[in-house]
C-alpha cells in the first residue's frame, strides 16, 4: 500500500486519520472538512481508484500515470492539477537528482502523488499542524502554497552545492588540472537540467496568484505566494549565474591551455634551435677534424709508388696542407656561424 498520508482537517486541526478512502469520505462529511491525502510511488489501480473516488480530470489522471510531465499549473471544473520537479544535489556524484510530485486540490481536499522521498511532506505536514494552523484553516490552497515553498526552498541546498563546486573548479583551472574541462562540461549539463525543472515555477507561481484571487481567497495566503515569488527569483537569477560562470570557465580553461601549450611549443622550439646549434658545431668540428685525418690516411698507406714519398720536404707540406685545410673550413664554419 503507497497511501502513507490520510487525514481529515476542521478549523486547521487534525480530527481523524481514516484507514481507507470510503472512511475518509465518511469524515468529510463534518462541515468545514479538508481532507489531505498523499501517496508515494502509486500503482495505477490505487490512482484509478482516487481519481473515481474524487471525480479527478481524466487528463491530469493521464499525465500522472503517464509520469515526466514539465511543471505546470492547470485548473479544471472541479480541481486544480499541479506538477512539481523537486530537487537534491549529490556533491559526491555532482549530479542534481529529480523528484517528481502531482497534486490535486479540490474545494475540500488535497492529494499529492510522487515519485520519490522529496520534498519531504511530512516535514511540510508538521510545520503547518504545529506553527501554522490557521494556514490549514484556509484550505486545500495553503496545503498547494506550502509544498511549493518547500520544494523553492529545497531548490537554494542545489545550489548551494554547485556553488562549492564552482568553487573547487576555480582552483583546479588555475593549478592546471587537465581533468578540469570534463568536470565543467558535467556540472554544466546540471544547471541546465535544474533550469528545466525550476523555470516554470515563476509561471506557475503567476497563475496560481490569479487563481487565487479569483477565488477570493485570503490575502494573507497572497502575500506568502508573493513571498515564494521573491525566492523563485533568488533561485532563478543564482541559477543564470551559474550558468555564466561555468561558461567564463570554461573559456579561460580553454586559454590557460592553450597558453600553456603556446608555452611547450616555445619551449619545444628552443630546445630545438639549442639541439641545432649543437649539431651544427659538432658537425663544423667533425669536419675541420676530418680534413687532416684524410690526408694523414692518404700519406699512411703503404704503397711504394706515391708521389713525394721519399721527397725531403714531404712530410712538411702534408702537415701543412692539414693545417691549411683545417685553418679554412675553420673560417668557413665561423663566417656562417657555426662555431
Amino acid at each position: 500500500m503507497s497511501l502513507v498520508n490520510n487525514r481529515i482537517y476542521v478549523d486547521g486541526v487534525v480530527v481523524a486519520e481514516p484507514a481507507d478512502l470510503t472512511q475518509t469520505r465518511e469524515a468529510m462529511q463534518q462541515p468545514g472538512s479538508m481532507a489531505w491525502i498523499g501517496y508515494l510511488n502509486p500503482t495505477p489501480d490505487e490512482v484509478h481508484v482516487v481519481a473515481a473516488e474524487f471525480g479527478l480530470n481524466e487528463l491530469a489522471v493521464e499525465d500522472l500515470l503517464t509520469g515526466g510531465q514539465r511543471a505546470k499549473f492547470e485548473h479544471y471544473d472541479n480541481c486544480s492539477y499541479t506538477v512539481l520537479w523537486p530537487a537534491v544535489y549529490d556533491e559526491h556524484s555532482e549530479t542534481v537528482e529529480f523528484g517528481e510530485i502531482h497534486i490535486f486540490t479540490g474545494s475540500d481536499f488535497v492529494i499529492t502523488f510522487r515519485r520519490s522521498t522529496t520534498p519531504d511532506l511530512a516535514k511540510v505536514r508538521h510545520r503547518l499542524e504545529t506553527d501554522s494552523a490557521w494556514l490549514l484553516n484556509l484550505g486545500p490552497q495553503a496545503v498547494l502554497y506550502a509544498i511549493l515553498d518547500e520544494v523553492v526552498d529545497e531548490y537554494a541546498p542545489v545550489l548551494d552545492g554547485v556553488q562549492n563546486d564552482i568553487d573547487e573548479i576555480e582552483d583546479e583551472i588555475f593549478d592546471g588540472d587537465t581533468n578540469v574541462a570534463r568536470r565543467i562540461f558535467k556540472l554544466t549539463k546540471e544547471i541546465f537540467a535544474f533550469q528545466r525543472a525550476s523555470r516554470p515555477i515563476s509561471d506557475i507561481l503567476a497563475e496560481i496568484a490569479a487563481h487565487f484571487a479569483s477565488k477570493g481567497v485570503d490575502a494573507r495566503l497572497l502575500e506568502r505566494i508573493n513571498d515564494v515569488k521573491d525566492h523563485d527569483r533568488r533561485i532563478a537569477d543564482r541559477t543564470e549565474t551559474y550558468r555564466a560562470i561555468l561558461q567564463e570557465a570554461f573559456v579561460v580553461h580553454n586559454s590557460l591551455v592553450n597558453q600553456r601549450l603556446n608555452e611547450e611549443m616555445e619551449q619545444m622550439a628552443k630546445t630545438s634551435i639549442t639541439q641545432n646549434e649543437e649539431v651544427k658545431k659538432i658537425s663544423a668540428w667533425g669536419a675541420i677534424f676530418f680534413a687532416p685525418s684524410l690526408v694523414a690516411s692518404i700519406y699512411g698507406m703503404n704503397f711504394d709508388k706515391m708521389p713525394e714519398l721519399h721527397w725531403y720536404y714531404g712530410y712538411p707540406m702534408s702537415f701543412g696542407i692539414m693545417l691549411l685545410l683545417s685553418a679554412v673550413l675553420y673560417r668557413i664554419f665561423k663566417k656562417k656561424d657555426w662555431l
